[in-house]
């Protein structure tokens, strides 16, 4: 465990970008051979918009490292935070339970709070109109959804007080979480079953995008499966009858298109209509 966290510590950018492109691309290469849905589209011209929000996110990120960083060093000199507060952990109890809660703060409760409310809400409709969910949609966020993301990540960094190493531990499991959930994969039922005791699943999280209430404002987790069981917020629905999308900004065509994505959060909420489901 001491050699993960020292490499993580310093993990190089290329490192980091190994890990998004390679997620990214295992992924798409399972998506071809074990597809839950079979999507009649056209898988680049669906990719294009989401892997733009992709850059944008990666931007966002960057700019604003600098605050993670400075925050990261400061709880750890001043042995601030709910895991430098337990005494006596082994360094592996230490790591888990810092990627653990910021699962909770950067990940889970972020993206509560996005459902919560409305303008929030309306930001992050851009990740939530895709008709054609699959592993590009992973990071299908606009640029103010990553700023906000971001916030809540400094929160957990601040408040569990996690140095760099497990900051940066937590933030490539998440990356690769989030591209395998929103994978077009499927899994079999037992396995994926199995896997969501622990961790969120392909099936589990495909419930939370589902376009009817409740089930949208379900599963919200993004690494461990723990935060939607404690809180009540744990759904299942039978995947084959999961339709992607909102029962607003239901346009497929427009919701394909970067000038009306970007423009997305500053619409007016429109009233429901009814969507047919994935063939």
């Amino acid at each position: 465990m001491e050699q993960v966290i020292n490499y993580f510590e310093t993990i190089p950018t290329l490192h980091r970008s190994l890990i998004l492109v390679g997620g990214l691309t295992l992924f798409w290469l399972l998506e071809g051979t074990l597809p839950l849905f079979n999507f009649k589209y056209k898988k680049w011209k669906h990719a294009a918009p989401n892997l733009f929000f992709t850059l944008t996110t990666i931007i966002v990120n960057f700019a604003l490292a600098f605050t993670l960083v400075a925050t990261s060093d400061w709880v750890k000199v001043n042995n601030f935070g709910i895991i430098n507060w337990i005494p006596n952990l082994p360094l592996w109890a230490y790591a888990l339970l810092g990627v653990l809660f910021l699962d909770f703060f950067g990940a889970y409760l972020a993206h509560y709070v996005e459902h919560k409310v409305k303008p929030l809400w309306m930001v992050h409709l851009v990740h939530h109109s895709d008709h054609n969910v699959d592993t590009t949609t992973a990071n299908r966020h606009h640029p103010l959804e990553s700023i906000i993301r971001f916030a809540f990540t400094l929160l957990g960094v601040f408040v569990v007080g996690a140095p760099i190493a497990i900051v940066f531990l937590y933030q490539s499991l998440s990356l690769v979480a989030t591209q395998f959930t929103h994978a077009n994969i499927k899994l079999p039922k037992k396995v994926d079953t199995i896997i969501s005791y622990i961790l969120v699943s392909p099936d589990m999280h495909k419930v939370h995008h589902h376009y009817k209430l409740p089930y949208t404002d379900s599963n919200y987790g993004n690494i461990f499966s723990i935060w939607d069981r404690l809180f009540g917020t744990f759904m299942t629905l039978d995947r084959n009858t999961i339709i992607y999308g909102v029962d607003t900004f239901y346009d497929e065509e427009a919701n394909g298109k970067l000038s009306v994505l970007l423009k997305q959060p500053f619409h007016k909420y429109r009233n429901p209509t009814t969507l047919k489901p994935q063939e």
